[in-house]
């Protein structure tokens, strides 16, 4: 009798057991099911944007993607466009890209690279693509000599030729003041940037040789280092005549050492991009010129031509890149804009006019503006900084 009971009762619980394990196993069947017809072609995708550091600067850029999503109708086609701020290494980079390869929903990605020459990288770029993945440059590239298969594209500025653009109106700036010859620093976040170091050599080489170059400083993307670099430059260097900041945030560094230091008699100042204390500072009095950057058509395009690459449509990227085949025809330059002070406009003893750069406004490459009228263009978008 025993012997039955225990039968009958491990047969019960054998059925119990089963019973259970079909029904978990009917549920996770089920649940996989569900999730598959989830991730089905309903499922939204990812444009992915990895900066080089946090900045206003992609503050604006990420306004442009925004603005790029609404106007090519990612909604339609199930895309977000996602920014992504990296901690201002190349390290950070690096990971991040790693991650991506690892995520299903990613449909392209654009990065603005912090280390041209950095393999690693170029590396996880050529992965990611390797999957199938569209992978552009924007505002900041690789270095394309010695990676030419990193990237089909880039988008952002010709920093080559925005370099020399405000060489050329430092020049002219300095000359008006009767400073024909002299010495002038540069300061950057990284001098291996491939931006910073185009902009750099740039600026130096429309300087020419009777204006030297006395150092090059960089700061990692630290503001408070970039303060302390200026103050380091002014007492290692008295006699500087001119001090170029090349990042957005190396512009309101000088101007508040240089204000601080009470040598702006002595001192022009030449700056990339205009973060919103740049323009204060401009309108004050203790910046010369700003080349600006069009950051926010950036990050139009660049929803622009992922969109193109994902689905296909080639007549875009033809219209964009017309030129793909030569030197140089993978890259869609967006604009330059010479910001001048107000007093300048309509003085026939301004340091600087519209004509002194003829050939550059008339090519299309730059556009020279007043500060109140380039303060205009921002408030009709909503922004701050450019």
């Amino acid at each position: 009798m025993t012997v039955v009971l225990r039968s009958s009762y491990r047969a019960c619980f054998l059925f119990l057991f089963l019973g259970i394990f079909m029904s978990i196993g009917c549920k996770q069947s089920g649940d996989s099911s569900s999730v598959d017809k989830a991730n089905g072609g309903n499922a939204s995708k990812r444009f992915i944007f990895i900066t080089n550091g946090d900045d206003p600067y992609f503050d604006v850029l990420n306004a442009g993607l925004q603005a790029g999503a609404e106007r090519y109708n990612l909604a339609v086609s199930k895309i977000e466009v996602v920014m992504e701020k990296n901690n201002a290494t190349a390290q950070g980079q690096i990971n991040r890209l790693r991650q991506l390869v690892t995520q299903a929903d990613v449909a392209g990605v654009a990065i603005s690279v912090i280390q041209a020459e950095n393999i690693a990288i170029v590396e996880e770029m050529k992965r990611l693509a390797g999957k199938g993945v569209p992978v552009i440059t924007v505002d900041g590239d690789i270095n394309e000599k010695l990676f030419s298969d990193a990237r089909p594209f880039y988008i952002g500025t010709d920093n080559s030729i925005a370099g020399r653009l405000l060489g050329t109106a430092a020049k002219k700036v300095l000359e008006s003041r009767g400073v024909d010859e002299g010495g002038f620093i540069q300061f950057t976040g990284f001098t291996d940037n491939d931006n910073a170091r185009a902009r750099m050599n740039g600026c130096r080489d429309a300087l020419g040789k009777n204006y030297n170059e006395l150092d090059r400083m960089a700061d990692s993307f630290d503001h408070s280092r970039a303060r302390d670099n200026v103050r380091t430059a002014l007492v290692n260097h008295p006699e500087v005549n001119a001090l170029v900041g090349i990042w957005a945030y190396n512009a309101p560094a000088i101007a508040e050492v240089v204000a601080e230091r009470r040598a702006r008699d002595q001192i022009s100042i030449f700056t990339f991009d205009a973060a919103a204390q740049a323009i204060e500072h401009m309108k004050d009095g203790h910046i010369d010129c700003m080349i600006v950057q069009n950051p926010f058509e950036m990050g139009v395009q660049t929803v622009r031509l992922l969109l193109a690459m994902v689905e296909k449509q080639d007549a875009v990227i033809a219209e964009m890149f017309p030129n793909s085949n030569e030197p140089g025809g993978d890259k869609f330059t967006t604009g330059l804009r010479l910001i001048i002070p107000d007093a300048w406009e309509g003085d026939s003893n301004a340091p600087i006019t519209a004509k002194d750069l003829e050939s550059a406004v008339s090519a299309g490459t730059l556009e020279v503006l007043t500060l109140s009228v380039f303060r205009e263009w921002l408030e009709k978008y909503g922004l701050s900084s450019s």
